[in-house]
């Protein structure tokens, strides 16, 4: 396994270790979940170098795409839940009360 294989692989699992044990704010969920995105776009954006392919793969340019939405999205969510809630911890919201 190369260095890159490994920092790859070491960047998914510590941001995806930190959605799983650090979800007090919803902030710090969506920075995870950004990170795994970058994580996942470098990794595709290096794969046609690993397999010597000539071609441009348009993959990483779609993901990227759909990072940005997801980052827009998120950001959305934060600032309707933190004017109707008055914070962004996770335990304040109830998924059940409308």
């Amino acid at each position: 396994m190369t260095s890159l294989h490994l920092s790859f692989y070491a960047a998914f699992a510590l941001s995806s270790l930190g959605l799983a044990f650090h979800r007090t704010h919803l902030i710090s969920a969506l920075l995870c979940l950004e990170s795994m995105m970058l994580s996942m776009y470098v990794g595709l954006s290096m794969w046609p170098i690993q397999t010597q392919t000539s071609s441009p793969i348009l993959l990483p340019i779609l993901m990227l795409t759909f990072s940005a939405c997801e980052a827009g999205t998120g950001l959305a969510l934060l600032v309707a839940s933190t004017r109707t809630h008055g914070s962004d911890h996770l335990h304040n919201f109830n998924l059940l009360k409308c």
